[in-house]
């Protein structure tokens, strides 16, 4: 008996050495991987050998680099062996990254893979780590997040995230096409028109020699600088989250250029001549470059940034498109297609002003001082932006005076036609000044504080105004949307500079059917005037690229994103919005 335990132990210990021979070294029972995909995706996992298995609790897959997050992870299902959770073939990790700091270009990463795994003959392995070096390109980063919108119900789609699948989906052509007509359509709002008495400006103080040739030089020189300022604020704020129109609108910035149009104005008065040196001019000339044309390039491109168009729907689109891929180039050419659109009705106006332009004599001084009296408006317009409105007021009166007075108003013997028009300027013009002393800014309604019930539609008015809770940070709103749970929400982002949340406060939420409807819903202003940190913070939470824009919260204060307005919207279509929610 002793001998048989003897020759069965012997047994045992060669079938356990041959078997211990039999396993596997690490790097052959393991064998990890990580790619990129076409989509920018990150694909990393294990291809594990015959009967090897891994724990999945002990399998992880990490970004090294704090450049970039993980915002979607695809993993497969493991199953139960031994009493633990784990996956008995190759695993196969997705990873979809959030480019969290607006990165671009090529940019490189670090993936870490740490995973254990044992041998179905009875052998553990110890923990392992490897990292992979990848590179990512940021432009391609976004497609698949854009890709899904076209699969999410009309509901949850926004017109800006339309605009952006149209930008994503569409051929080069196709969107460049798309983004001029949306240029026209923006060319038919009132925040190009301040820019018309400016390059008709422009074009006449060419003075004599202009031809219609050289007025649709300089009126092209002009749209394309703006289109290319436009361009540059649009891709920047794209990339970075930043508004650079809003920067341009601190009292310092508006008063000194509200300043360059006075003194515009005042040359076409006849005070002075303003030309560059005639050295400069003459080595300009040498060159190929006609006069006038590096002021009206300037002119332009100043003119996009701080008097250009408003916030609108195609151009959010456009910064969203460019901030969630990095694509700054497809971005940046929509952009500039859109800002040719608008200043297409630009260039007809400069075009005009060179071709009809009276010869030398009393009519050219008259038509230059219009313009003068135009670009004199438009400083004061400005400086809307900026100071109390009761101020305007009264110097757009005065300005109306002014020119009634010039005009010929006091004059016996005067153009019955010329005559009519200073009657006509100087009874508006000294309305509004009375109105102004009296206390009232009002430009549609100078003489209002005459009327016998003006005081109690004042009371009226106050009982009817709208009211707005004001918040400044994500603090402050979080603050007031706990205060209202149940109750749905409507966040208007607004700023003082911003001309057409002007229009919406003094045209559209004074509609007493809007003021109605409005007050169904907890009132609340993002106030983004000062354009801090926290503003910033804020308007970058709910994608909002600059003013003005709506957003409306349901009851359980989720955003309607497709019910964002971004942009000025008249009335009616506002109460037609409003009784869609």
């Amino acid at each position: 008996m002793k001998h048989i335990i003897q020759i069965l132990l012997f047994v045992t210990f060669s079938f356990n050495h041959l078997n211990a021979d039999s396993f596997l070294m690490p790097d052959e029972a393991f064998k990890p991987y990580a790619k990129v995909n076409k989509k920018m995706q990150v694909e990393a996992g294990v291809n594990i050998a015959d009967g090897i298995y891994l724990y999945e609790n002990k399998f992880s897959v990490k970004i090294k680099d704090d450049m970039f997050s993980i915002r979607k992870l695809d993993k497969p299902q493991a199953v139960e062996h031994h009493d633990s959770q784990v996956f008995l073939t190759s695993v196969n990790f997705v990873l979809t990254l959030k480019n969290d700091k607006k990165l671009t270009g090529m940019q490189k990463i670090t993936v870490v893979i740490s995973y254990q795994g044992c041998s179905d003959k009875g052998l553990c392995y110890n923990p392992l780590t490897k990292e992979f070096a990848l590179t990512i390109d940021t432009a391609k980063l976004g497609q698949k997040r854009l890709a899904t919108l076209a699969t999410v119900s009309k509901d949850d789609v926004s017109e800006t995230d339309a605009i952006v699948n149209t930008i994503k989906s569409g051929s080069l052509v196709g969107v460049l096409l798309t983004f001029l007509g949306f240029g026209l359509l923006l060319a038919l709002t009132p925040c190009v028109f301040p820019m018309i008495p400016i390059i008709s400006g422009v074009i006449v103080s060419q003075g004599e020699g202009l031809t219609t040739r050289k007025a649709f030089m300089l009126s092209v020189v002009y749209v394309l600088s703006m289109a290319v300022a436009y361009t540059i604020a649009g891709v920047l704020a794209g990339l970075f989250g930043s508004n650079l129109q809003a920067a341009l609108q601190t009292p310092w910035v508006i008063y000194s250029f509200s300043s360059i149009f006075v003194v515009l104005a005042f040359s076409m008065f006849g005070f002075y001549e303003l030309k560059l040196p005639d050295a400069f001019v003459s080595k300009i000339s040498a060159k190929g470059q006609g006069g006038g044309y590096v002021g009206v390039a300037i002119m332009g491109f100043l003119s996009a940034l701080i008097v250009g168009p408003c916030v609108a729907a195609p151009l959010a689109g456009a910064l969203v498109y460019i901030g969630q891929t990095g694509d700054a180039v497809l971005g940046g050419l929509a952009l500039f297609s859109m800002s040719i659109g608008m200043g297409f009705p630009l260039i007809v106006v400069g075009v005009s002003a060179g071709k009809f332009m009276p010869k030398p004599g009393a009519w050219m001084t008259m038509v230059t001082t219009i313009f003068g009296v135009m670009m004199l408006g438009v400083a004061i317009w400005m400086l809307e932006k900026v100071v109390d409105s009761s101020i305007t007021t009264l110097l757009y009166g005065v300005l109306g005076i002014g020119f009634s007075i010039y005009l010929g108003l006091f004059e016996a013997k005067q153009h019955l036609f010329k005559k009519s028009i200073a009657v006509f300027m100087f009874i508006y013009s000294f309305s509004i000044t009375l109105g102004f002393l009296a206390g009232s800014a009002s430009l549609t309604k100078p003489l209002g504080f005459l009327n016998k019930q003006s005081a109690a539609n004042v009371v009226q008015a106050k009982t009817e105004k709208l009211h707005f809770n004001i918040v400044t940070s994500i603090v402050e709103l979080d603050k007031l949307l706990e205060a209202n749970k149940g109750k749905k929400v409507l966040l208007d982002f607004a700023a003082d500079w911003c001309t057409s949340c002007k229009e919406f406060s003094e045209i559209t939420f004074v509609d007493p059917v809007v003021i109605a409807k409005m007050n169904e819903f907890v009132l609340i202003r993002a106030d983004v005037t000062k354009n801090g940190v926290d503003e910033k913070a804020l308007s970058k939470k709910y994608g909002v690229f600059g003013p003005p824009a709506i957003i409306f919260f349901d009851e359980n204060h989720k955003v309607r994103k497709s019910k964002t307005v971004v942009g000025y919207m008249e009335p009616k279509p506002f109460i037609a919005h409003l009784n869609s929610l």
